[in-house]
């Protein structure tokens, strides 16, 4: 229980304040440019000792990281399309998708020459360029060397948007290595793809049966 209604009033007027300086201008489908958020304070003194400024550097770099992030959010978005053309009610995201196959290559027992941290962040970026071109499935009829460049394309511009260096560089290099399937990293990462989209068929078809006995008790 609060003592008194300052804290919570100062807390509304935070809220109300941060909802005002954001909202008009966020938009996830594309990078954030202006993070200065003003929040109020329980006391108008002015603090004895300020936190020194961020280097430039630093800035730019803090700058980048959250446009890439926001960027990254429509991964949480894009509905995976294979799900959506079998008419499955609110089917998993892009995101969903990855972040299981990252818990099976962590749950993954140690295998010989296997190393499994690498299995843990292929996992979780071979899939990112979608949050730019989206799902392309075999159905949508895009050649293969086609959906291979566009794809190429996105991951170019995200890791410049990253702001280039040692990340970007990794993220690169883990997505060409699993499109490629140029290691035994790569070949067991695309084995969790296709066993984590065998679960998810399971998963969907015990829901499907569920309702459906549901449905014939009701008659």
């Amino acid at each position: 229980m609060m003592g008194g209604s300052r804290p919570l009033t100062l807390y509304t007027k935070s809220y109300t304040l941060i909802s005002s300086s954001i909202a008009p201008r966020f938009n996830p489908h594309r990078p954030i440019r202006n993070r200065t958020v003003l929040m109020s304070s329980s006391s108008s003194q002015p603090d004895p000792s300020p936190s020194p400024s961020p280097s430039p550097s630093s800035s730019s770099a803090a700058a980048a990281a959250i446009d890439f992030l926001s960027l990254c959010h429509r991964l949480k978005t894009t509905k995976r399309a294979g799900w959506v053309r079998r008419g499955v009610r609110e089917p998993e995201s892009v995101a969903d998708h990855m972040y299981r196959m990252g818990v099976m290559a962590l749950v993954a027992p140690d295998m010989p020459g296997i190393d499994r941290d690498r299995c843990i962040k292929m996992a979780i970026v071979h899939d990112i360029a979608e949050a730019i071109v989206g799902d392309i499935t075999p159905s949508d009829g895009v050649p293969k060397l086609e959906k291979n460049r566009m794809e190429k394309e996105a991951l170019d511009h995200m890791c410049n948007l990253l702001g280039g260096g040692s990340r970007a560089k990794e993220i690169h290099e883990l997505w060409m290595e699993y499109e490629e399937n140029s290691s035994p990293e790569a070949k067991i990462v695309k084995d969790f793809d296709k066993v984590e989209m065998i679960l998810q068929a399971l998963e969907y078809e015990n829901v499907f049966l569920y309702f459906l006995m549901q449905s014939k008790e009701l008659i």
